[in-house]
């Protein structure tokens, strides 16, 4: 599918270059990005599953590999993901089905060594 690593890799630099040429919406979009941390009642790895399940659903690679990376950094394991995925499935059916195995090729490649 995708060599996730780059992907997510040449993505960041990317939004990075974006940066310059926006940067109130960028700083727009880091105070919600990063709004969740703040969070009383839900943990990290339990925001990071959500947000992968939205990502699948809104079928954006970039917050896939972002999320994944997210999620496994919060302790979230391959079993975990894979019932938010099936989350995702059940609300977004066949488009979700599809980037849920795109999802999980990120898992095997992000959580396999350099």
């Amino acid at each position: 599918m995708l060599k996730w690593k780059n992907y997510r890799a040449e993505v960041k630099k990317r939004v990075g270059d974006l940066r310059q040429f926006a940067p109130e919406a960028f700083k727009g979009y880091l105070a919600l990005a990063t709004s969740g941390e703040k969070a009383a009642h839900i943990d990290g790895k339990t925001r990071e599953l959500i947000s992968l399940a939205v990502a699948v659903t809104t079928r954006c690679d970039g917050c896939i590999a972002g999320h994944v990376e997210a999620a496994l950094a919060q302790g979230a394991t391959r079993e975990e993901i894979g019932e938010a995925l099936g989350v995702a499935i059940a609300m977004n059916a066949g488009a979700a089905l599809v980037y849920s195995a795109r999802a999980m090729d990120c898992v095997d490649e992000m959580s396999s060594p350099a």
